[in-house]
């Protein structure tokens, strides 16, 4: 008697139809809306992060914020995570960058010493929607292009190309094997060779320059540029607020006292360490320590750098130590980290870079107040290096957004069901043409939310004195927590 063949579907058509059939629930079209209904006052988002800021460099952070409506946005990540949010959501998570802006992309020194792109921030990394990543890349662009004065169709453009990057390169890596999707990479030199013909002359010695100066980074150029030797001893040198030392900073005991918690931290983080890098931590000896002032959305949160010596002078490392808090994104996902964040920074760093640092670890210190932090550490300086968004002419952000958003696919890929977002964004227009719309009204929206920042910070608050321009009835906006 014969019987009929059963066919059952392969786990990558399973897949592939859980993409099709999220896109008939969320079309793609629906990405273009912008939600704001029950939006928050973006000041109160921001005067809500201040408390747990070291208050003196609060001033610091928003002036560095004040700049631009672009400097706004990359420090505005929980304003953003927020109205991300309300948007649609397609259900198919990966691990997120967080806070996927054009400035949060750079260079940096693989183990092997390659100079590798990639995505470079962590601080706000979690498993989520993986449009929440497309869509802060794709409005970082419009907010960058418009700062640069592009034309409007320019800008446009230069969305849709990242976009439909992103798009196609999820394709791609849908096609490839799991380990094949894990080895991909962005080698810089080969990048170079590869843009070759692309770059104008202009862009090309831009380029040149940028990786030249990356190359140049390492810690001979920080043990030069940040100590110098203070009665026979190799100390960091003051520069207030942006590095100040250890010495200026601990005033409830000695420094000695201080240097010996801070040589038991180190040692109790070398031992969450793999072996090698374990074990090279501990070759080197504590020399100094100093705060030192980082990035725009950073400022406040707690940085320190600290000095290591090994065979001699001329065999220095540098750590930096991060404070690490809970994501902006942690209040809008249902399954947010609840332990250590430097644990969850270091995961969600090893998940989505080609190849991360070796002293990439976490742990948690108990501070001079009394409070029990989470930090993650890492090398200070180590190639790294990154390409100024407002020097970019349109054609040149136009091949940078799309090498960010073939990164972040990349990223996405190694942790995301790749098949089933591939089979999800198809292969016509609609979702790059949605996101284009969504950034271009984020932008709009952006502009907004700076202009009453500013205009807040016109009326004393951020900088602490009057603002010149401000009238002398005018009754100053507290900056506190509701």
């Amino acid at each position: 008697m014969m019987t009929e063949k059963v066919t059952h579907p392969s786990a990558a058509e399973t897949r592939a139809r859980l993409g099709a059939q999220m896109r008939t629930r969320v079309p793609a079209e629906t990405h273009a809306e912008l939600n704001t209904t029950g939006r928050p006052d973006p000041v109160q988002v921001l005067a809500d992060e201040t408390p747990s800021r070291l208050q003196e460099l609060v001033p610091l952070r928003h002036s560095r914020m004040l700049t631009s409506p672009f400097a706004f946005f990359r420090g505005g990540a929980g304003v953003m995570a927020g109205d991300l949010a309300r948007q649609p959501n397609t259900g198919l998570t990966a691990q997120l960058c967080g806070d996927a802006h054009l400035s949060n992309f750079g260079m940096f020194a693989s183990p092997e010493r390659h100079l590798l792109f990639d995505v470079n921030d962590f601080d706000e990394t979690l498993p989520g929607p993986w449009e929440w990543d497309v869509k802060r890349l794709a409005a970082s662009l419009a907010v960058a292009a418009r700062q640069n004065g592009y034309a409007d169709k320019q800008a446009r453009k230069i969305v849709l190309a990242a976009v439909r990057r992103y798009q196609l390169a999820m394709h791609a890596f849908a096609e490839l094997g799991n380990l094949a999707v894990w080895y991909a990479r962005v080698d810089v030199d080969e990048l170079q060779a590869e843009l070759g013909a692309d770059l104008s002359k202009t862009m090309s010695k831009r380029l040149d320059r940028t990786v030249k100066k990356a190359r140049g980074r390492d810690h001979l150029r920080s043990l030069n540029k940040l100590t110098a030797v203070v009665d026979g001893r190799r100390r960091f040198v003051a520069d207030p607020p942006l590095l100040v030392p250890l010495s200026q900073v601990v005033t409830d005991r000695s420094e000695e006292e201080a240097a010996a918690q801070v040589k038991g931290m180190v040692r109790q983080y070398s031992g969450t360490l793999p072996p090698g890098p374990r074990e090279l931590v501990r070759s080197y000896d504590f020399v100094d320590m100093a705060r030192k002032v980082v990035g725009v959305g950073s400022v406040g949160t707690r940085c320190w750098v600290i000095l290591l010596i090994g065979r001699d002078e001329n065999d220095p490392l540098f750590l930096q130590v991060k404070e690490a808090g809970a994501s902006a994104l942690a209040p809008f996902l249902p399954r947010a980290n609840s332990g250590s964040q430097g644990v969850r920074v270091v995961t969600g760093q090893r998940i989505m870079q080609a190849t991360s640092d070796i002293f990439l670890g976490s742990q948690t210190v108990v501070g001079i107040d009394g409070v029990s932090r989470d930090f993650y550490l890492r090398q200070l300086q180590d190639w790294k290096g990154s390409l100024p968004v407002e020097a970019m002419i349109p054609k040149g952000m136009r091949l940078y957004g799309e090498l960010c958003a073939w990164t972040l696919a990349r990223a996405h890929a190694r942790s995301g069901d790749r098949i089933a977002i591939a089979s999800y964004l198809g292969h016509d227009d609609a979702f790059a043409h949605a996101v284009e719309a969504f950034a271009q009204a984020y932008a709009d929206l952006n502009e907004q939310d700076y202009a009453r920042f500013a205009a807040v910070a016109r009326r004393d608050l951020f900088l602490g004195r009057p603002h010149p321009d401000a009238p002398s009835d005018a009754t100053p906006e507290p900056l506190t927590q509701s």
